[in-house]
């Protein structure tokens, strides 16, 4: 029996799944893309666009998530793909540590604008100065309220602020349904453990700025309000459990059942409840901090060409073919007319490209008269400019992991607030010294 180096079988695994592979190392018109898929017209049509621009290349589309993991593995075994399409959030990591490349030069050459997409997505893709891709998808968080439930409970839905917190527990307490400890209707859901950075910021504190502040006073009291309205709402357990029985993307969702009378939201879910559900009636709202001023966190995704990829120059093509303005009309479009075919509104296309979405809303968006996209895009819309987000950190995705986690906890009651947002900041310390952040 032949024994390989474990150095060596590492390698070779590594080189069977990142990236290209020998096979293809030495065709110049390829291109292998990572965690980006086609799911709809989004995609498609602006994957047609290139390819109709350039048929001369083998644009092979890896579809599924994006494994951070096995992105990195490839690039340290120097196999990467030639595309990554992943959470901003996480991009300035990924950049510290040498795994993607410098795309000014690229941008440059491509004559892509970057001042005409929006200045937070921008600023998560720019680590230590450098831009390192570019954002695709904008995505911003919002209040969408259940307006039959809400008035059924006499609360008024125009009443009911996110920075009132004495207030918006008192209202998630009476709006909340729940019997022998079994929840049956949710009043409030605040969307933790993910939203946390959202609710710091509504306190007044930023998550993560140089360096994180897990453990500032003012987020633990995020936390603490946060664990406290699910906790009189049924406990963790129960709700997280009950949460988990809506039919959140068909006809029968939450909030056309009754099963929800308030959250706050990522804006897509706007698009899926016109979808879906085109007569619900709900009022979509702007989150507010304390100071009742309107706060959102922007999202998305951005492309990045890694350190070692064998065709950057058609990759960056490729990125300023997808991201351009003209392209994203086409798709959104193609987006229409599908829906249309199924009888569905098109809910309009949110990108990170500001003249995008000025030609899109003005071009191709029909709400059809649909009072969920009439007044919820409005609001999304409204907010866009004004959302802040995550700074770029060398040690971003351990620090989502600390930040979730410790929420988590709080929420399962294991730990108090204190104790789990103290130990997340020591874990969020020893992980930037890791990776040399420090």
């Amino acid at each position: 029996m032949t024994r390989w180096p474990i150095t060596l079988l590492v390698v070779l695994l590594v080189a069977g799944c990142g990236g290209l592979g020998p096979s293809a190392a030495d065709q110049p018109n390829t291109l292998v893309t990572m965690g980006f898929g086609l799911p709809d017209e989004h995609a498609t049509a602006r994957v047609a666009v290139f390819k109709q621009r350039r048929p001369d290349v083998d644009l092979r589309i890896n579809e599924g998530v994006f494994d951070e993991q096995q992105f990195l593995s490839s690039v340290a075994a120097g196999d990467p793909p030639d595309l990554v399409y992943a959470d901003r959030r996480k991009l300035g990591g990924y950049a510290a540590r040498g795994a993607v490349q410098d795309l000014g030069p690229c941008l440059r050459s491509r004559q892509v604008d970057l001042g005409q997409y929006r200045e937070a997505a921008v600023r998560q893709v720019t680590y230590r100065g450098t831009v390192y891709g570019v954002p695709d998808f904008f995505t911003v968080r919002v209040l969408i309220l259940n307006n039959p439930v809400l008035r059924e409970a006499g609360v008024d839905p125009a009443a009911l602020l996110a920075g009132d917190w004495k207030a918006l527990a008192e209202a998630a307490a009476a709006l909340a349904r729940v019997q022998d400890g079994r929840v049956q209707r949710i009043g409030f859901d605040p969307r933790m453990p993910e939203f946390v950075a959202l609710w710091a910021k509504a306190n007044g504190a930023d998550l993560l700025g140089d360096e994180p502040h897990l453990d500032d006073p003012r987020v633990v009291e995020a936390v603490r309000f946060a664990a406290d309205l699910v906790r009189a709402q049924g406990g963790w357990a129960s709700f997280k459990a009950f949460r988990d029985t809506f039919d959140s993307f068909g006809a029968n969702n939450e909030f056309v059942s009754g099963q929800l009378a308030a959250m706050v939201m990522d804006s897509w879910y706007v698009n899926t409840l016109a979808a879906n559900s085109p007569d619900v009636d709900v009022t979509v709202a702007p989150f507010t901090d304390r100071r009742g001023d309107p706060l959102t966190e922007a999202g998305g995704q951005a492309w990045a060409v890694p350190k070692g990829a064998r065709h950057p120059e058609l990759a960056c093509e490729f990125i300023a073919t997808m991201t351009a303005a003209d392209t994203w009309v086409t798709a959104a479009e193609a987006r229409r007319d599908a829906l249309a075919k199924k009888g569905k509104p098109y809910s309009g296309t949110f990108t990170a490209n500001r003249a995008a979405d000025e030609r899109i809303f003005n071009e191709v968006f029909d709400p059809r008269g649909i009072r969920v996209l009439q007044q919820g895009v409005e609001v999304v819309r409204s907010v866009q400019d004004e959302a802040f987000a995550l700074p770029p950190n060398p040690a971003a995705s351990d620090l989502v992991r600390s930040w979730e986690s410790a929420v988590t906890r709080v929420l399962f009651g294991r730990q108090t607030p204190e104790e789990s947002m103290a130990q997340a900041q020591r874990e969020a310390d020893r992980a930037i010294v890791r990776v040399g952040g420090r």
